[in-house]
């Protein structure tokens, strides 16, 4: 039973999100999660569900591959269940790794986790930058090419990063929206919305009047989290 809580937003009525942090690989953990979920879509249905993931599927964990496989296939965690996935820095990262010959964006990612995701792809390490891109599946980077960077629903932003202060929702960045920490953090005012993001690993998810952080670093030996958001409620699901 999920122990419920006021949210600092709420969500139309009949209107259920379950909003995943980030993953980075760790598959096994990500298939538990959903598990989770349709256990309790079983137990209280509900018209209209979401299953969110807020970006950073790749890098760094045990199985990338496996964790886009299980975001992007078509096996419905439960029946009826809309799916959404957001763009997260490193997805962004992978990308422009795969896509360029200079040599500062490819260790950029190397650096960042990408030799985990190159691994979990089966592409030896003999293998050239140049070559990378052909040897990742094609339907894998369809997929990571089209994920959007923000969802809004009811009172709700969500996002991968956060928001820069100040600025409406319609001219954020997309360096901010993936990449931002400060100012995002600890500004306590108003963002137009309650955003909820992930990005900055936290040891639980963080509930403020203006975000909800649910980034718990599982690849760090964390958990992975979910925020499940009704009505003017919610609580939270791990793995």
């Amino acid at each position: 039973m999920i122990t419920q809580r006021l949210a600092p937003s709420r969500l139309p009525p009949g209107e259920r999100v379950y909003a995943i942090g980030d993953v980075h690989g760790c598959a096994t953990r990500l298939a538990a999660l959903h598990a989770k979920i349709a256990a309790d879509l079983a137990q209280r249905p509900i018209d209209h569900p979401t299953i969110l993931h807020l970006g950073d599927y790749v890098d760094r964990g045990p199985d990338s591959a496996a964790t886009i496989a299980a975001i992007a296939g078509s096996e419905a965690v439960a029946s009826g269940v809309r799916r959404l996935n957001l763009m997260g820095n490193h997805e962004q990262m992978m990308l422009e790794a795969l896509e360029t010959t200079d040599t500062a964006t490819i260790e950029r990612w190397l650096d960042n986790g990408g030799e985990a995701s190159l691994e979990s792809w089966g592409i030896p390490p003999s293998a050239q930058p140049a070559e990378w891109s052909a040897l990742v599946p094609a339907r894998d980077l369809a997929f990571l090419r089209r994920l959007p960077l923000t969802h809004r629903a009811g009172g709700y932003l969500f996002v991968h990063a956060g928001l820069r202060p100040g600025r409406p929702i319609e001219r954020q960045s997309i360096e901010d929206l993936l990449w931002i920490r400060e100012p995002f953090l600890s500004f306590n005012g108003d963002f137009g919305a309650v955003v909820v993001h992930g990005h900055t690993p936290r040891d639980e998810p963080e509930l403020r009047p203006n975000r909800i952080g649910i980034d718990t670093g599982a690849v760090y030996g964390g958990r992975l989290t979910c925020a499940v958001l009704e009505a003017d409620r919610v609580g939270f699901l791990h793995a």
